[in-house]
């Protein structure tokens, strides 16, 4: 599977996902009022808002991006048909070609990690037969309890050859409370990363791991550190646009052959229409505000890239 996100990358010449995280005030009133004339004010009607803005950015991104990140809490917020909702999506997106990395930050230990892994990534056994859950391409995962939380991913990426990302250093202002600590002169986040680096080593594509990392744009400084201790980990970037990063802030996140990271903006693109810069879209054509966002934020990343 990073064989395939970086051939779409490469296809698409844009190293970017869409994050799809939608909440309901994202979604325009047309939608809301059709999905609630059907179904009424209830978690089924919220959740048919939900798929149908989704579907209409993704048919009016599908062709220009690699990859989707659809946010699991934006959905189970709405009970069982949020989950449906979520499931659809993951469907419709890989159905259009898109690699879908489900943002799950799941991290337990034993028996309980291995479900995890297996509902999101793997198949299920019930009697003779197998069944694949959500079946995400690549699932975000939380090291917080260690080796122990995370290899039963990784078996699971190995027999179904796909991958995760292991949040290392995230975007949010007090990420630092714990993962800044020093440890024997060291960031926490240092030590993760080159944990993330060895367990990448065990899984390896053709050029870089299943086996991925999340770090925030908000630090590029500690992204320039992380690129080196992790050459061949592919990065996740999250906290583009609405959090603040930049395309010029991301040059250090990517390895000099312009691969090696993955930049995500989720309201930036998905609410685009909101914004001063794209108001004159109007809600009624929201996915077409979303796909000049799309595009504003390819250009912004690949001029960066190309001046460094």
């Amino acid at each position: 599977m990073i064989n395939k996100l970086i051939s779409n990358i490469k296809k698409t010449n844009a190293p970017i996902v869409v994050g799809l995280d939608p909440m309901l005030n994202y979604i325009p009133e047309h939608i809301q009022k059709k999905a609630f004339a059907d179904l009424g004010e209830t978690l089924e009607g919220a959740a048919e808002a939900i798929w149908q803005y989704n579907k209409g950015i993704v048919d009016a991104t599908y062709d220009l991006i690699p990859a989707v990140k659809p946010q699991i809490a934006m959905y189970e917020q709405f009970g069982i048909p949020g989950l449906v909702a979520y499931k659809k999506t993951v469907d419709y997106c890989k159905s259009k070609g898109l690699v879908v990395i489900g943002d799950i930050k799941r991290g337990d230990i034993g028996s309980t990690s291995a479900a995890y892994a297996v509902g999101h990534l793997g198949q299920v056994q019930v009697g003779s037969k197998k069944y694949a859950g959500f079946d995400e391409d690549f699932a975000t995962v939380n090291p917080y309890l260690g080796s122990d939380g995370v290899k039963p991913f990784m078996d699971v990426c190995k027999e179904e050859k796909k991958g995760i990302f292991v949040l290392v250093k995230t975007s949010n202002p007090s990420s630092g409370e714990f993962q800044d600590q020093e440890i024997n002169g060291r960031p926490l986040y240092e030590l993760v990363g080159e944990k993330v680096a060895q367990w990448g080593d065990e899984l390896m594509g053709d050029g870089y791991s299943y086996v991925g990392a999340v770090v925030g744009a908000t630090y590029p400084e500690m992204g320039k550190v992380l690129r080196k201790i992790m050459p061949k980990t592919f990065i996740l970037v999250p906290g583009y646009g609405a959090q603040g990063g930049k395309g010029a802030d991301l040059v250090h996140f990517f390895n000099e052959d312009g691969l090696g990271a993955i930049v995500n903006s989720s309201r930036g693109i998905i609410a685009a229409y909101k914004q001063e810069k794209y108001k004159e879209f109007g809600a009624e054509n929201y996915a077409d505000a979303s796909r000049q966002a799309v595009k504003d934020m390819i250009a912004d990343i690949s001029g960066a890239l190309e001046s460094r």
